[in-house]
């Protein structure tokens, strides 16, 4: 099973004097190469926040690309905990495609 992970940032809180987002709120949705019976992806998501360092140099914050600010919030969470993100979501997914636990009544109680 190969999954791909897609970064997004949901939110940003920052300074309104000179626009420097000190913190991100971001989403990670991964998504399996699996279909359900349906023909849709098994999927499944995380959210986060971080507090981010101010940099040198400021970029306006209308201008901040979306991948600099994710490359920021993976740097900042560091690569162990990005792969514990993603070996966490692959966990769930693959309880998804295959399930090891139930939720139900047996059906001779209806």
């Amino acid at each position: 099973m190969a999954n791909t992970y897609v970064w997004k940032v949901g939110a940003m809180n920052g300074d309104a004097s000179d626009g420097f987002a000190h913190r991100a709120h971001y989403t990670v949705t991964a998504i399996s190469d699996k279909t359900d019976s349906d023909g849709i992806a098994y999927n499944d998501g995380a959210y986060g926040d971080v507090g981010l360092e101010r940099p040198e140099s400021l970029v306006p914050f209308d201008n901040l690309p979306q991948e600099d600010v994710v490359a920021a919030i993976k740097a900042t969470l560091g690569a162990d905990k990005v792969a514990e993100i993603h070996a966490a979501l692959d966990a769930r997914i693959a309880e998804k495609i295959t399930p090891t636990q139930f939720t139900g009544l047996p059906s001779s109680w209806s």
